[in-house]
């Protein structure tokens, strides 16, 4: 397994909450991956937050398409956050069989870290031989 790490850009765009879920906040995801993953991500993002102060979940579906070391492709990241009163835990996983070009069979996890006001990840991954 491979680990490569970079910055990166979120922009979020809230969209109009609906009626039937006044609870559930909707973004649309644009992310600009740089370093080792040269790639924009592109996704919807749903949030809600708990009773108490610092409890939240929040689930996102993104399609990253760009190079990963060189390899030319896209593949899908299936995003599980939550927070337990302000105790954060954070699961992004390559959706399997998503990739394409030449990230197809890519298999991986990412992990977000923030520092002051950036943002980086670090990505553990598998690809099949070129």
């Amino acid at each position: 397994m491979a680990t490569v790490s970079g910055e990166f850009t979120v922009g979020m765009t809230a969209q109009a909450a609906e009626a039937a879920s006044p609870a559930l906040g909707r973004m649309v995801l644009d992310k600009q991956y740089r370093g080792a993953l040269e790639a924009r991500g592109a996704g919807q993002m749903l949030a809600t937050h708990g009773s108490i102060a610092g409890s939240a979940a929040y689930v996102a579906l993104e399609t990253v398409t760009g190079s990963l070391e060189g390899r030319e492709g896209s593949f899908a990241l299936v995003h599980h956050g939550l927070m337990e009163r302000g105790t954060p835990s954070l699961a992004i996983t390559v959706v399997p069989d998503s990739g394409t070009g030449a990230l197809a069979g890519l298999v991986g996890r990412m992990n977000i870290r923030v520092e002051g006001h950036q943002h980086f990840y670090d990505f553990d991954f598998t690809l099949p031989e070129a």
